[in-house]
């Protein structure tokens, strides 16, 4: 057998029984947590440890998707920041200076110049 095989036949177990476990796991956290505090503070039901899971579930499918992501795009901040990256100090500064007066805070009194 190749080294790959091999690899792979190790792996593939392990990874099923991580992920069985992190079933386990995250589905008695979520039964006990619910059970514990939801009945006592807002007067709803117990849950049972299959809802738990899937609840679990759930939250993973809303909030965490599903493990795969997008390639990230090039967002405000990163053009901000390589546009600010080309300015020179003088052109940062009134920049910011023009931003601070468009929003309607009061820049800081000017510096002296030191010579």
């Amino acid at each position: 057998m190749g080294r790959r095989l091999v690899k792979m036949l190790f792996i593939i177990p392990l990874a099923i029984l991580g992920m069985l476990l992190f079933i386990f796991i995250g589905g008695e956290i979520v039964l006990h947590l619910w059970n514990w505090l939801l009945p006592s503070l807002f007067g709803w039901r117990e849950i049972t440890f299959w809802q738990a899971v899937g609840l679990l579930a759930l939250c993973r499918v809303l909030f965490g998707g599903f493990g795969w992501h997008r390639p990230r795009r090039y967002s405000f901040r990163d053009r901000t920041d390589d546009r600010c990256g080309r300015m020179t100090p003088e052109e940062r500064e009134r920049f910011r200076q023009r931003v601070l007066e468009h929003l309607g805070i009061r820049s800081p009194s000017p510096k002296p110049e030191e010579h």
